[in-house]
This record gives structure tokens, sequence and C-alpha cells, in this order.
């Protein structure tokens, strides 16, 4: 998508230092890796995983140029054949991943890299990079959208992007969770999101007066004529001129619309829905803007406001009060000599701690479609509906409960099979579709705004009991304490 991600210096340092180590010793067993996240981001109750379409591009490019390795060696920690070595490097490892535009949740593995160790951790930074930025603007959107009540969304955020690759990743991300297009000329080139927008300020300013801008915007568009109606005054100017332009287009076999971007929305489009059916004109459409949200949004359409469209731009792309997500990507596997050891990490904090070992995800439903919890199982475990389920809470703790599945469905994909594609991934508009189909199989208590219900993650017996094997294990083998 973006020329940075076609070098494989486009990770964090420590990981060359790593592998560099991990070279000296000899150290190129198989491993197992796995992407998750720790919490929702926004308080919501769900997510959307997006930009895995991204980093299996990136990965099929990703290697070290001439000129990579020329500045690696300017460094002085890197030893000639290390960067022999990197010279020739490519991504030859396994990839399995759920599909774009999945709902997901907490703690479960969304991605399962299986690759020798070196390969395995220089890709790390990719895979953060990607899957978390794009990650977090599907979940944006797909909030922003279910706040609309499935109305249409129009990303306007490239001007307050983080830099051009932010915009064009956000603009990617958006249309996945929900979005029906961008003001992104660039993403629509890419990506063939369809490119949307109306007029600035200053166009309007820059005729004599507000009528001359609408007549003339309407003579050169008059397929796609959308009236910026507040440079002046909304009520006492902008909708007059819109409405008289308006009439010329409609006669003529047009439609148009009007687009508010300050003052008391809610208001001011009540009152202009007003003149527009007054004046015989019940099809125009009003888009609004100006620094909105889900909350705004929710607001608005609980009070019934009149809107037709809504332009969300900064706090869509940015991710609004929430800045990053909080995935990660963690050891969990190792393979010295094929005896495919679990591993996990350790915490105080019981949340913090990983869930070991080569795992698959399954979705288990009740007899009426919905989803009713998402179960992490060992790698060789098969899970079946209608089979009744001991599970437990991830944190392998006290909680669990006994569960039997009207329908049980896989959620992870082998997607990359030692460095190439095992299928043709679905575009963008097959994600966004995806994306709408499963919200509709959870229960809107999961989906609010406002303290939403908490949707269960839960990992099998078999699971739970190697994750206990090897707390025990770990508290047995650690120095005894010395009391002061």
């Amino acid at each position: 998508m973006n020329c940075n991600y076609q070098t494989a210096l486009f990770t964090d340092f420590y990981e060359l230092t790593m592998a560099q180590g991990y070279w000296k010793r000899h150290m190129t067993m198989p491993v197992v890796f796995d992407y998750f996240f720790r919490r929702h981001p926004f308080g919501g109750g769900y997510s959307v995983f997006a930009g895995l379409g991204t980093l299996i591009e990136a990965l099929e490019s990703f290697s070290f140029s001439k000129e990579d390795l020329e500045y690696l060696s300017t460094l002085g920690l890197f030893e000639d054949a290390f960067l022999d070595y990197l010279s020739t490097f490519t991504f030859k490892g396994t990839i399995y991943a759920v599909r774009e535009g999945e709902i997901v949740f907490p703690q479960e593995p969304l991605v399962r890299v299986e690759a020798d160790l070196i390969s395995a951790q220089i890709i790390e930074g990719l895979v953060l990079n990607v899957l978390n930025f794009q990650s977090l603007i599907a979940t944006k959107t797909a909030r922003i959208w279910n706040a609309s009540k499935h109305g249409a969304i129009m990303e306007f955020g490239l001007r307050r992007a983080q830099g051009s690759d932010g915009a064009l990743s956000a603009s990617r991300a958006a249309f996945i969770g929900g979005a029906i297009g961008t003001s992104n000329t660039l993403a629509g080139k890419k990506f063939g999101i369809p490119v949307l927008g109306t007029m600035a300020h200053s166009w309007v300013m820059s005729y004599p007066n507000e009528l001359e801008a609408f007549e003339a915007y309407a003579e050169i568009y008059p397929k796609n004529t959308v009236f910026l109606i507040d440079t002046y005054n909304s009520l006492e100017s902008g909708i007059i001129n819109a409405i008289k332009v308006g009439k010329k287009l409609v006669e003529k076999g047009y439609t148009f619309g009007v687009r508010l971007d300050s003052g008391d929305i809610d208001y001011l489009s009540r009152m202009i829905r007003q003149r527009l059916d007054e004046a015989g004109l019940p099809n125009a459409k009003i888009a609004v803007s100006n620094e909105l949200d889900e909350e705004i949004i929710e607001s608005l359409v609980d009070d019934k406001a009149p809107i037709d469209t809504w332009g969300v731009g900064t706090k869509l792309v940015t991710g609004g009060n929430d800045a990053a997500f909080t995935g990660v990507y963690k050891l969990s596997a190792i393979d010295p000599a094929g005896e495919n050891r679990p591993v996990m990490k350790f915490s105080d904090n019981p949340e913090k701690s990983t869930n070991p070992g080569v795992k698959n995800l399954w979705r288990l439903y009740d007899k009426h479609g919905a989803a009713r919890l998402d179960l992490i199982s060992c790698g060789e475990e098969e899970i079946r509906e209608g089979t009744e389920y001991l599970v437990h809470h991830p944190s392998a703790d006290w909680r669990h409960l006994n569960i039997v599945p009207a329908r049980v469905e896989p959620l992870l994909f082998k997607v990359m099979d030692h460095g190439s594609r095992t299928q043709e991934l679905p575009d963008i508009v097959q994600s966004q579709k995806f994306m709408k189909e499963r919200m509709q199989t959870f229960d809107a208590t999961y989906l609010r705004l406002l303290n939403p219900h908490i949707y269960k993650v839960s990992i099998t017996d078999r699971l739970f009991n190697l994750k206990v094997s090897l707390i025990e294990t770990f508290f047995q083998q650690r120095p005894s304490e010395t009391s002061l």
C-alpha cells in the first residue's frame, strides 16, 4: 500500500539486534506468535478487525535493499556475515487469521504466525503497526455507523490524519467499518472506495455573493450538487439561495442537497427540513459535518433530527479520545526438534498473562443463531455442535460454565503458507459487507455505546489445564524468596 512497508527496516530496532543474537546462537527454530488485543477501545463492547490485506501485501515484498543494508552497516552493531544473511531475507512463514471485518474481542488469537524465530521477530513491528491502527479506525467507524442507525457515513478526515500513511490507512479501514465513501482521492484510486465531496467555504466566498456561487456550482455539477449553506447565515441566507437554485435543478430533472458545517445542528436541520418541504423539495437531502462522533450522532438520531448523511473527519481518522488499539504480539510456542513446546508470559496482573501453545478460535451460537461465546482451544482440539463443553475464563481463575452450542464456526483461516498466499483475500467491499452481516449476529446489548454487555471469551478445559500446569511449574522452579 505504501512504499515504507516494502522495506524490512520498517521494524523496531531491537527486533534487528535480537535477530542478530538469534543468528549468532543458531536459534532459527520454528516458533509461533499470536497477535491479540487486551481491551476494546472507546469503552466499547466490540472491535472490528482490519488491516489483514495490507499486512499480507506488505509481507510479500518485505525485504532489505542494498541501501538498507548499507545503512545498518554504519551503525557499528551488525556483523558483515549477518548483513549478508539479511540480504536474502524474505518472509517464508505461515499465517492464520480471522477475516477482515470480523467482530472480535480481547484475548482472542486474531493472527497466528508460524515461522522461524528470526522471521517471526522481525515482522513484529509491521504486524502491530498495520493491524492496530486499521482495527482502531474500523472499530471507530463501526461505532459511528451503529450510532447513526446504519446511516450514510462519509469519511472526511484526510486533512486531520497523521500523515499520508495514516490518511490512506484510515480511509481503507473506515470503509471496512461502514463508511460509504471518502474525501481522500488517492484512497479512492488505490482501494476503489467511492470518493465524495461538496464545496468549501472558499468557493462561496470567491464569488461576489452566495447566490452566484451556488448557481455556478449547479451549472458545472448538476448531477452532484450539495450546497454548503453556513458560510454567512444558514437560515437567513444559505437555505434561501439553495432553494432558489435547487428548484431550477429539480425542474431539469436533477436532485440536490445542502450541508451544514457549524451551528446547532439539531435545531438548524429541523428548520432547514421545514423550509425545504415548504418549498416543495422533499427529496432534497441534508448532510452535516463539524467535529461529529458517535455520541453526538446517536443523540441527534435519538432526537429524530432530519439528517440524511454524516460527514465525519477528525474524530474518525484519529480515533478521537482513544488514539491506540491495544494489540500485542506474543510468543506462544517453540518447536525445537518438533516437540512444539508451549510457552506463556507470566504477570502479576492476570489479564496480562498470555495463553500458551498453538491455538484455534471458535464462535459458538445458540439455537436462535445468535453469537453466544467465543472459545479459544488448543490447536488439536475440534469443537463440535451439540457437544457439552466446560469452558473457563481466560485468566485461568475460578470462573467457568458449561455450554452446548447449537452451531460452531471456526474463525481462524490459513491466509499465507510458507510466504505465499493460500487464497485471494476479500476486497474491502466484501469485507464491509461481511462486517455488517456479522454485526447482526450479536445482541444489541453488546453493541450499545453506554455500558455495553460483556461478550464472553473463554478457553477450553484442555487449554485451562495447560495454562495452570505452566503456572504451577513456574512457581515451583522460581528461586525462593528471602525474608528480610
